[in-house]
C-alpha cells in the first residue's frame, strides 16, 4: 500500500429523445431525504465512512502544509491574500487565531470522523471482528495520521469540546491508534496498513521523545517505502493539492521559492527534491520588505499531486538523528549521504558534531520540503537546544524578511468563542 488511491465514480444522466412518446409515464419523484445515519453502521459503508475521513484530513494538510511553509519560510509569500494567497499577518511570521481557523477545523473534522467511525464499526462487528478487520485498520491509521498533523503543527490539544492541554496529547493518541492499527492490520492480514502505521508510529515516537522506539520502528522500513496524501481533479479545488493551485499562473501566483534557502540551494545541488522554476514574472501581489518579487514558483508538486506522510527516507534521517544524539556523527553522515547519493547530489562534508547537525536540519528541510513537518521540527529543535545551526533565510531577520516566527497554530477564534472549556 505505497500509493493509496481512491476510486472515483460517475453518474451517467441519459436524455430521452423528444419523439419518444410519453404517454402513461409516471415522472413523479420520490425524495428519500438524507441518508439514515444507521445505515453508515453497515459493513457496506465502512469504506465510505473511512474515505470521508480522508476527505476532510486533506483540507486540514493542505491548508496546514501551505501556511506552515509561509512562516516556516518553504515558501516565500508574493503579498497575495485572498482564498488562496496567505494572510499579511502570516508573511510576517505569525499564525493568527482569527486568520487560522480552517487548519484547526478540518484536521479536527478529519479526525472526528475517522475516530467516530470506528465508533460505528465496533457497535457492527463485536469485538472479535472487529479486532481482525482491515477497514478497522484503515480507520485507525488515517485517525492517528489526523493526530500527528495536530500534534505536530497546533499548540495545544483540545478533543471534542473538552479543555486545553499540551499538544503532546495529539501525539500520545496518535501513537496508541497507529499501535492498533499494526495490531489489527496484522490479524486481518492487513500488510499495507502495518508497514504504514510502522512508519508513521516511527515519527511520532520522535516527536515523543522515544528515540529507541522510533529507531526500531524505522529499522523495518525499506528506503523505497512511500505513502502519501492523494489529491485529484474531480471538478472540486477543495480536492487539488493546494500548495500547486496556489503557486499557479493562472489566478493566483501567491507564492515563490525566491528569497528562500531552496532558491539559492537549487542553483548549486540541482537536487530534484526541491524544483522551482525561473520566470521572469513578478508575483500577484508586493510586500512591504520588498514590494513586487520575482515568481519562481515551486514544481515539486501539480494540482493532482500526493503529498508524502511517511517515506523510507524519513526513517533513514530518525536513524541518522539518533546517531547525532550519541555523538556518532561519522555513522549519521554515512546515512545522510547515501540518501543524497541516491538523488545524484554531492555529499555533505562536515569535521565536527555541530557541522552535522547543521547538515541534518538541512537535508530534513530538503527531504520533507512542503510536507506540513518543518514547523514541527524548527519547534524540536528549539525546545531541545539541539547544535547546529538553520540558514538566515529561514529564522526572523533581514534576509527572512520575518518580524517573528510562530512554530505552531493557535486554537482557532471559532473554538475559543464556542467551547467553554477553552479559555
Amino acid at each position: 500500500m505505497s500509493k493509496r488511491q481512491k476510486s472515483q465514480s460517475s453518474i451517467t444522466v441519459l436524455v430521452a429523445s423528444a419523439a419518444v412518446v410519453l404517454t402513461g409515464c409516471d415522472f413523479e419523484v420520490t425524495n428519500p431525504g438524507p441518508i439514515q445515519d444507521e445505515f453508515l453502521n453497515e459493513p457496506g459503508a465502512f469504506e465510505a465512512v473511512v474515505n470521508g475521513s480522508v476527505r476532510q484530513l486533506k483540507q486540514g494538510l493542505n491548508y496546514t502544509a501551505l501556511h506552515g511553509a509561509a512562516v516556516a519560510r518553504e515558501l516565500h509569500p508574493t503579498g497575495q491574500t485572498g482564498q488562496y494567497g496567505i494572510e499579511p499577518s502570516n508573511s510576517l511570521g505569525y499564525l493568527d487565531e482569527d486568520e487560522q481557523g480552517t487548519p484547526w477545523a478540518a484536521t479536527h473534522e478529519g479526525r472526528w470522523l475517522a475516530e467516530d467511525g470506528l465508533r460505528r464499526f465496533q457497535e457492527a462487528l463485536g469485538d472479535a471482528e472487529f479486532n481482525a478487520h482491515p477497514a478497522v485498520a484503515e480507520a485507525y491509521l488515517w485517525a492517528a495520521y489526523a493526530n500527528r498533523l495536530l500534534g505536530e503543527n497546533m499548540c495545544q490539544a483540545v478533543f471534542d469540546g473538552g479543555a486545553a492541554e499540551p499538544p503532546e496529547a495529539f501525539l500520545t493518541r496518535a501513537e496508541e491508534q497507529f499501535t492498533r492499527a499494526i495490531a489489527i492490520g496484522t490479524a486481518g492480514g492487513a500488510g499495507g496498513v502495518v508497514e504504514t502505521a510502522t512508519a508513521a508510529r516511527a515519527s511520532v515516537r520522535v516527536d515523543l521523545g522515544d528515540w529507541a522506539g522510533a529507531v526500531a520502528d524505522a529499522a523495518g522500513i525499506p528506503t523505497d517505502f512511500d505513502f502519501e496524501m492523494p489529491y485529484h481533479e474531480v471538478g472540486d479545488v477543495g480536492q487539488y493539492n493546494r500548495i500547486a493551485w496556489s503557486s499557479m499562473n493562472q489566478p493566483y501566483k501567491a507564492h515563490t521559492v525566491w528569497g528562500t534557502v531552496y532558491e539559492d540551494y537549487y542553483i548549486q545541488a540541482d537536487d530534484p527534491r526541491v524544483p522551482w522554476l525561473e520566470t521572469t514574472q513578478v508575483g500577484t501581489g508586493a510586500l512591504d520588505c520588498c514590494g513586487a518579487v520575482p515568481w519562481y514558483p515551486q514544481q515539486k508538486y501539480t494540482e493532482t499531486s500526493g503529498i508524502d506522510l511517511s517515506t523510507g527516507t524519513e526513517m533513514r534521517l530518525i536513524e541518522a538523528e539518533a546517531l547525532l544524539r550519541d555523538g556518532s556523527f561519522d555513522e549519521a553522515m554515512v546515512i545522510v549521504n547515501d540518501i543524497r547519493a541516491a538523488v545524484g547530489v554531492d555529499p555533505w562534508v562536515v569535521s565536527t558534531l555541530e557541522e552535522a547537525w547543521t547538515a541534518l536540519k538541512r537535508e530534513r528541510g530538503i527531504e520533507l520540503w512542503l510536507e506540513g513537518r518543518r514547523l514541527n521540527d524548527l519547534r524540536r529543535w528549539q525546545e531541545e537546544s539541539t547544535p547546529g545551526d538553520l540558514d538566515p533565510r529561514e529564522v526572523p531577520g533581514t534576509e527572512s524578511h520575518l518580524e517573528g516566527q510562530d512554530l505552531c497554530f493557535p486554537i482557532s477564534k471559532a473554538e475559543r468563542d464556542t467551547n467553554p472549556n477553552v479559555g
